[in-house]
C-alpha cells in the first residue's frame, strides 16, 4: 500500500501471478479536513484513518486471493475488527498490568497503583508482551511474507525520495529501517503511555485499590490512549525530520531494533508489487485531484507490462 498526498494504491499479485493494482482518490475525510493540520488532534487523526485505510487494503489483498465465487461470497466482518481492538487492549494493557500486580505479590512487596514503580514494571512488562508478540508470529509463513512487503515498501520509499529510478536493482540497495515506520510509532506510544499513566494516576486516581482500583487503573490507561497517541505522533514526526543525521540518530535506534522483526529481506518478486503500488500512486498523484472519481483496478500480466504502462504519463510530463 502506498499512500500520497491525493491518492492510495494498493498493488497485489494474484495467484496466477498477475498483478492487480487498485488506486483511486485519498477519501480519508478526517486526513484531508482542517483536524489534520493541529498539534496534537492530528496524531489522533492519522491514528483512526491508518487503521482503517490499512483494514481496507487488507481485504482486497485478501480478495484478490480469491476466485470470482469467493470474492462475491465473502461478507465484511465488523466483528472481526472489534474482537482484534478488544484482544489488543487486553494483550498490550491489561496483561501487563496484571503482570506487575502478580510480580509485586510474588516479591511479597505492593506496590501502590500510583506508584511509579508500578507503572516503570508494567511498562517492562508491555516490551516483553510486545516483543514476544512480534517474535512469535514473525515465525508463522504468512506473517513472514507479510514483513517482508513491509520491508520492500520501506525500500521503494527510500529509492523514491532519493529521487532513484524505480527498479528492482535500485530498490534492494535501499535500506528496510524506515524512521517513520508505524513500528517505530508503537514504540514511542510504549514510552509515552508509561510516563503519562505515572504522571495521571495519582492525580486522577488518588485513592485507587484493590481490584477496583485495578479496573479503574485499566480504564484510564484506554481513555488516555488517544493522548498517548496525540503525543507520539509529534514525537515521531520532529524525530524523523530532526534525527535522522548525527549523534540524535541514536533516538531512532529503539524503533529500528524493532523494525529487524517486523520489516524482512524481500525478493525481487515483492519488490516488484512495492514499486507497482508507488508508480501507480504517482501516476495518480500527478492527474487534478478529484474526491469523487471512482477507484480504478488495473490488472498487468506482470511487471514489465505494469512499468510499460507507467511510463506513458510519465513520457508526456
Amino acid at each position: 500500500m502506498m499512500r500520497a498526498p491525493k491518492c492510495l494504491s494498493v498493488a497485489v499479485r494474484r495467484p496466477d501471478g498477475t498483478i492487480a493494482v487498485r488506486e483511486g482518490p485519498l477519501r480519508a475525510k478526517l486526513l484531508n479536513g482542517p483536524y489534520s493540520k493541529i498539534p496534537g488532534l492530528r496524531g489522533v487523526v492519522m491514528l483512526f484513518e491508518s487503521m482503517s485505510l490499512g483494514y481496507g487494503a487488507l481485504r482486497f489483498s485478501a480478495e484478490q486471493q480469491l476466485t470470482e465465487q469467493e470474492r462475491a461470497e465473502a461478507k465484511d466482518s465488523g466483528g472481526a475488527v472489534a474482537i482484534s481492538v478488544i484482544l489488543a487492549l487486553s494483550m498490550f494493557i491489561l496483561l501487563p498490568q496484571g503482570l506487575t500486580s502478580g510480580l509485586g505479590k510474588l516479591l511479597g512487596t505492593s506496590w501502590d497503583l500510583q506508584s511509579p514503580m508500578f507503572h516503570a514494571v508494567t511498562g517492562g512488562f508491555k516490551l516483553l508482551v510486545f516483543t514476544l508478540y512480534l517474535s512469535l508470529i514473525s515465525r508463522v509463513p504468512e506473517v513472514k511474507r507479510v514483513f517482508q512487503y513491509h520491508g520492500a515498501e520501506h525500500k521503494t520509499i527510500f529509492a523514491y525520495e532519493a529521487g532513484k529510478v524505480l527498479t528492482v536493482e535500485n530498490v534492494r540497495a535501499e535500506s528496510r529501517l524506515h524512521p517513520r515506520c508505524g513500528t517505530t510509532f508503537l514504540v514511542v506510544v510504549i514510552g509515552v503511555s508509561i510516563v503519562m499513566g505515572a504522571f495521571s494516576t495519582p492525580i486522577l486516581l488518588p485513592t485507587a485499590k484493590g481490584t477496583s482500583g485495578f479496573l479503574l487503573t485499566f480504564l484510564l490507561r484506554v481513555a488516555l490512549l488517544p493522548f498517548v497517541a496525540a503525543i507520539s505522533y509529534e514525537l515521531q514526526r520532529i524525530s524523523a525530520r530532526h534525527c535522522t543525521t548525527g549523534p540524535l540518530r541514536v533516538l531512532l535506534y529503539p524503533g529500528f531494533l524493532f523494525q529487524q522483526i517486523t520489516t524482512r529481506e524481500p525478493d525481487d518478486a515483492q519488490l516488484e508489487i512495492a514499486i507497482a503500488a508507488m508508480e501507480l500512486a504517482r501516476v495518480r498523484d500527478a492527474r487534478p485531484a478529484d474526491p469523487s472519481a471512482p477507484d480504478e483496478l488495473h490488472v498487468y500480466s506482470g511487471f514489465a507490462e505494469m512499468s510499460a504502462a507507467v511510463a506513458l504519463p510519465q513520457a508526456a510530463e
